[in-house]
């Protein structure tokens, strides 16, 4: 990422020309309306969201866009892991006009202590009150290359 660790760390937001967390463009026109309010189009948009809510700390937006029927009571992110991309692996429904979308992707991670590891997830889509929410989601795998 070129806005660097550091500033993932205080939680800044790249400028609006820099490359986004979630490798989708230019982070003012990806996922840095979605962060800052708008609500996403698609499921996928929401999932992008969400990865760069985890690469930048932002508990806050990955609360607010979690559906309050699974939204766990406490949300803290650790301070070791850095979160470096994102593939999407593929998608099912989850478009502007439909109501329920799974989005399966692979985040790759770092951390402190030299550990790096593929978090293989597919993740769970509902679109309810004009917006769309993450409701929970399966591993697929993790798997820890360090």
């Amino acid at each position: 990422m070129s806005f660097g660790a550091a500033a993932s760390r205080r939680g800044d937001r790249p400028p609006a020309s820099s490359p986004c967390p979630c490798g989708g463009g230019a982070f003012g026109a990806c996922c840095g309306p979605v962060l800052a309010g708008t609500p996403a189009s698609t499921a996928e948009a929401l999932m992008r969201s969400r990865y760069s809510a985890f690469a930048l700390r932002d508990a806050g937006h990955l609360a607010a866009t979690w559906h309050p029927s699974t939204r766990p009571a406490d949300l803290t992110l650790d301070d070791v892991t850095r979160w470096e991309r994102l593939e999407i692996l593929g998608t099912e429904a989850g478009r502007p006009t439909d109501t329920r979308g799974t989005v399966e992707f692979r985040a790759h991670w770092v951390d402190d202590r030299g550990g790096r590891g593929i978090l293989h997830e597919t993740s769970r889509f509902v679109f309810q009150r004009e917006r769309w929410w993450y409701l929970d989601g399966y591993l697929d795998g993790a798997v820890d290359d360090g």
